[in-house]
């Protein structure tokens, strides 16, 4: 198996690369950054450290690495023999790697093996958006006789790096990667790593619902109480307290909405807690909670559940102490941080709520999320 992966930064190289090397897959990394792509080319392998109950170091050798934007040539020609084109470059950038895509999958040989396509990025149905940005570049008729998407629901935690580590990359020991196998046809590469699924939809909630949802909260609340990082975030039993509320209603909404049991909801939303409080990730609340109009929009990890319970007559009363938290989330450097605020200082209440959350103004949750931002312009 050839598996050409676009993002060779701390997520690709530590997560889907690794998984990727460990199915014995010939793996080659495609990327912008200059440096990084070089430092590649130029080093013989690799090592990812894991940090937890259960440590580990793996090497990882014998790939390649290809700069997408100066080397195109090469990159369509590694592309035209793939068997899968793996991404965790960001969901915002899947739309600047999807031409590059799309020419390497037209110069797939007539007959050739349909390419498997993947994004591995921390969204929903993130594939779905990639598969639309390559249909818009394809320049022929033939883009489903030579490839096909696959819906990924991806969770690994990989913190900051220390300065000069490198090309090694540490990272969580928990990982979970689930790819629905509908797409594949009963086909799937045998990658020990992926979780094959017959529906996706529960996992990626899931997912997004408890990690992404807890990880933002433990920073907004952690920054507030001007705690560091996660881990000394999770210690402070108020920061704690917000968190396990959080995801208390949206292990409710889960199990109302997807069936999963109660029990099972609970061991997992104990599990996630128990990875924020890893120590050994030393994770700023800066970074975690940055970008924080993306994380209040109305299908992310706040607004989204919080509206569905609210629909559902459920509570969302710690979902929204979770936004007021990100409201008054202002760290200095962040474009999002500062875009949020000057909404927040020159439009109407009404208007701020509809244009940070998308919530129409016949939501149920509307009412309260306004509240909230009235709160905080009464506060600027």
């Amino acid at each position: 198996m050839k598996a050409v992966h676009f993002g060779a930064g701390n997520i690709g190289r530590g997560f889907v690369g690794l998984l990727l090397h460990e199915a014995g897959a010939e793996l080659v990394f495609a990327d912008v950054a200059d440096a990084l792509i070089s430092q590649l080319q130029a080093a013989d392998s690799y090592t990812v450290r894991t940090v937890g109950q259960h440590p580990t170091e793996t090497v990882v050798d014998g790939f390649r690495a290809v700069n997408s934007s100066s080397d195109p040539e090469t990159l369509t020609a590694e592309l035209s023999d793939a068997d899968l084109v793996t991404t965790a470059v960001g969901a915002h950038i899947l739309r600047f790697v999807a031409p590059a895509i799309a020419a390497g999958i037209a110069a797939r040989p007539e007959g050739a093996p349909r390419i498997a396509v993947l994004a591995c990025e921390n969204a929903i149905n993130a594939t779905d958006l990639l598969e639309q940005e390559i249909r818009a570049n394809y320049p022929g008729e033939d883009l489903d006789e030579k490839a096909f998407f696959a819906n990924t629901a991806v969770d690994r935690i990989v913190p900051v790096q220390a300065e000069g580590s490198g090309l090694d990359v540490t990272v969580e020991d928990f990982h979970e990667w689930a790819v629905e196998r509908g797409p594949f046809g009963g086909a799937e590469p045998d990658v020990p790593g992926i979780t094959w699924v017959d529906e996706l939809g529960p996992y990626i909630e899931r997912k997004l619902f408890t990690v992404n949802t807890g990880h933002a909260t433990a920073a907004w609340h952690g920054f507030a109480a001007g705690h560091a990082t996660i881990a000394d975030a999770v210690a402070d039993p108020q920061v704690s307290a917000e968190v396990a509320a959080v995801l208390e209603e949206t292990s409710s909404l889960l199990v109302a909405k997807h069936g999963f049991a109660p029990e099972e909801m609970e061991a997992y939303r104990t599990k996630v807690q128990g990875r924020f409080a890893n120590r050994a990730l030393p994770d700023p609340v800066e970074r975690v909670g940055r970008a924080p109009l993306r994380k209040l929009s109305r299908d992310d990890r706040i607004i989204g559940p919080a509206a569905e319970l609210a629909e559902r007559g459920l509570t969302a009363d710690a979902l929204l102490r979770s936004l007021a938290a990100a409201l008054a989330f202002t760290p200095e450097g962040d474009e999002e941080v500062d875009r949020l605020q000057e909404i927040l200082r020159t439009s109407d209440a009404d208007a701020a709520t509809t244009e940070v959350t998308g919530l129409a103004a016949d939501h149920p949750l509307f009412p309260a999320v306004r509240d909230a931002i009235a709160a905080r312009k009464a506060q600027l």
